[in-house]
């Protein structure tokens, strides 16, 4: 079957925003007496949703908070910060995004971020033309790792999963897209180079390195 489209998430692949995120949650958790380490943002929250993120935070670190109240207190935090600036691209974006929507190749983002985040990133950084549809964290009522967000992806765009690729940079994304019967091809960055990306199709150093490997996929499939 052909390959009709490209799933990209968006932190961490479309932007390089985990260290921001791991910033602005040190911020906001400082204010209930707890210093989350670099170490345990990776090991625990890496590409992990906002909602599911201060679940878990308020059951680990005995937060005086309830969970929904903790993450409106990041999104806040988020929401200002974009106020004013947007998350950097990761390198090789707008190339890759060229080649692949020049090849005729449908593009969507799959996120569990929010809404505003990825339309910020498409704003502020003129994106917007290469992308068919967002499906973001508000749109599912099953965030990553569920495989939701990517069969409403497949299905907005009238394709089956199997004529989709998805490209993530962590173990829960993966999971999210294979689950779905998405094809997913991983590109770790420093914040989850440590996760397990077993059930990658590939594993990639850098976003420019998928092009070669998602052209000869196409071609082979034609």
């Amino acid at each position: 079957m052909p390959i009709k489209a490209i799933f990209f998430d968006h932190d961490g692949t479309l932007v390089n925003s985990e260290s921001i995120h791991f910033q602005l949650w040190r911020e906001v958790l400082t204010r209930y007496g707890v210093n989350l380490s670099e170490e345990q943002y990776k090991d625990y929250y890496a590409g992990v949703p906002t909602a599911a993120t201060a679940v878990d935070m308020v059951s680990r670190f005995a937060v005086n908070v309830g969970h929904s109240a903790l993450a409106d207190d990041k999104n806040l935090a988020t929401r200002n910060f974009l106020s004013s600036k947007a998350f950097p691209l990761m390198s090789g974006v707008s190339q890759v995004l060229r080649l692949f929507h020049s090849a005729g190749l449908r593009l969507a983002v799959v996120t569990g971020a929010s809404g505003d985040e990825v339309q910020a990133t498409l704003r502020q950084h003129l994106l917007r033309e290469f992308f068919e549809t967002v499906v973001s964290g508000d749109d599912v009522r099953n965030s990553k790792p569920a495989p939701d967000c990517y069969l409403l992806a497949a299905g907005r765009l009238g394709l089956l999963p199997s004529e989709c690729i998805a490209i993530e940079d962590t173990e829960h994304g993966v999971k999210a897209a294979v689950s779905a019967g998405v094809a997913c091809l991983a590109v770790p960055t420093d914040m989850s180079r440590h996760q397990d990306f077993t059930l990658a199709t590939a594993v990639f150093n850098e976003l420019v390195a998928t092009v070669s490997w998602v052209q000869d996929c196409v071609a082979s499939r034609q």
